[in-house]
């Protein structure tokens, strides 16, 4: 089927699938202009209200792996014009809202969409040739980088000229326009995998998951020793192992993990945690610096929107990179790619130390480290499935972006108990200090030579050359259990 694929319609999808990815992922820092004003808005707490934010990363990481499969069933043209509905009904939702609830409840909607992006990627490797195949994926897994890097200007733009409900109204008229275009421009994809759906896999590995990336996230807010933190990490811990026994004795499962724990597959998820870690650590201390009051000594005093367009080129280099990105894969291998990306953003984090002081200094961090992100982003994708059955596409790429978000959560809880932890007082008001800040993105550039490291080790089914991730995969179905 991918062969018979025109140019130009190869073009119309692959463009159609980076928008819907960007889209989507703006859904994620839709809200970050907000923040300091949703007590306001929603008539609630500063506590309460980071569950905005939560809420997105809680459905995000517990669908995700759930559409892959879906997708890998029943066809991923048809699941991905389903993830469309909830993107547009939580931004009607939120553009609704007067108060918390029905704002978290449209931003579970809104989270419940991500697994848009994973499942495009997958989409590509059944309707291309496979001379465009690599150039592709590496475009369509950058959108999540570039959609996050855009989506801060353009978010505070809209707030502040205009009231915060045009914000969620844009949003809806985005995706209403999304989902327009795949159903005019994307054609049907096939049902690759045969079996049922695993609906006790879905609830347990999304229980297990709530446990987990509620510990993370929260634990700073509710004490790393406090029983609430204590007791759900526990029961993630209980929960995820009951749900590996489950996996592996029922006959479909949600996630293969036999295939799952072959090297190639584990390594690659392993280096996507860490990965996700230091691609979030700047973008987490970048913007607090830019944003600090020249006053402390090291902030630079910009207003939201600027600092955002500061940080937007990095979104661009992004874009650029991706090409290229995916000529040295072919060239060399993804893992030789993935190697490369980790090692730019280590740069990109060294280089810090001494550009720090300046907005120009800190637009050069940015983009080394949206250099870094996109060679790597468009390298996992294509690691992934050179290495899987191509029934399990969407299924195990999806679960390579879940291990992503689970990097990004870590990385957003050491950062923030890093900068707590290192602070200064200025005029009544306790801020992270300038070697905090050092501390963080010092971290990040740690994390990323480990990254380069498990990278490393990812073997290669031949010297010198990667599989193509448009062939079929290298090992036998995975047996049936014994029962």
């Amino acid at each position: 089927m991918a062969d018979s694929t025109s140019a130009p319609r190869s073009g119309g999808i692959v463009s159609v699938l980076a928008v819907a990815g960007i889209v989507a992922s703006l859904m994620q820092t839709l809200v970050v202009p907000l923040i300091g004003e949703l007590p306001r808005i929603l008539h609630t707490t500063p506590a309460n209200a980071t569950w905005v934010v939560t809420a997105t990363l809680l459905a995000g990481a517990v669908t995700t792996p759930v559409i892959g499969r879906l997708g890998d069933l029943y066809g991923k043209r048809r699941v991905l014009l389903g993830c469309s509905v909830p993107l547009i009904a939580g931004s009607v939702l939120c553009a609704l809202a007067g108060s918390l609830a029905p704002m978290v409840a449209g931003r579970l909607l809104q989270g419940m969409g991500m697994g848009m992006i994973p499942l495009g990627i997958s989409a590509l490797r059944d309707l291309l040739p496979p001379e465009r195949l690599g150039s592709s994926i590496a475009l369509v897994s950058s959108s999540l980088g570039i959609g996050g890097a855009l989506g801060l200007p353009f978010a505070a733009a809209v707030a502040e000229q205009t009231s915060w409900r045009v914000l969620f109204w844009t949003a809806a008229a985005l995706n209403v326009l999304v989902a327009v275009m795949m159903w005019l421009l994307v054609p049907a994809t096939p049902a690759r995998a045969a079996g049922r759906f695993d609906p006790v896999g879905a609830l347990g590995l999304g229980a297990g998951l709530v446990c987990l990336l509620l510990a993370v996230s929260k634990g700073a807010d509710w004490g790393w020793t406090s029983g609430t933190t204590l007791g759900l990490l526990g029961a993630a811990a209980v929960v995820l192992a009951v749900w590996g026994w489950w996996e592996l004795r029922t006959r479909d499962p949600l996630v293969d993990l036999r295939t799952t724990a072959r090297r190639p597959v584990l390594l690659t998820n392993a280096a996507s945690i860490v990965v996700g870690f230091s691609m979030y650590a700047q973008s987490l201390i970048i913007p607090q610096l830019l944003q600090l009051p020249e006053a402390t000594g090291y902030g630079l005093g910009q207003s939201m929107l600027a600092a955002g367009l500061w940080m937007a080129p990095s979104g661009l280099v992004m874009m650029l990179v991706s090409p290229l990105g995916a000529r040295l894969s072919a060239a060399r291998g993804p893992k030789f790619t993935l190697v490369c990306g980790a090692l730019v953003i280590a740069v990109g984090y060294g280089s810090s130390v001494p550009l720090m002081g300046s907005t120009w200094g800190l637009l050069v961090v940015t983009c080394l480290c949206g250099m870094g992100v996109g060679l790597a982003y468009g390298a996992m994708p294509a690691l992934i499935m050179g290495a899987v059955p191509v029934t399990e596409t969407a299924a195990a790429n999806s679960f390579n972006t879940l291990m992503r978000s689970i990097g990004t959560s870590v990385s957003a809880a050491v950062v923030g108990a890093v900068l707590a932890q290192m602070t200064v007082n200025l005029g009544g008001h306790v801020l992270p200090s300038e070697d905090g800040f050092r501390a963080g993105m010092l971290i990040g550039c740690g994390v990323a030579v480990l990254a380069a490291a498990i990278a490393l080790t990812i073997p290669t089914r031949s010297s010198g050359r990667s599989s193509s991730p448009h062939e079929q995969a290298p090992a036998e179905p995975s047996a049936a259990p014994a029962r």
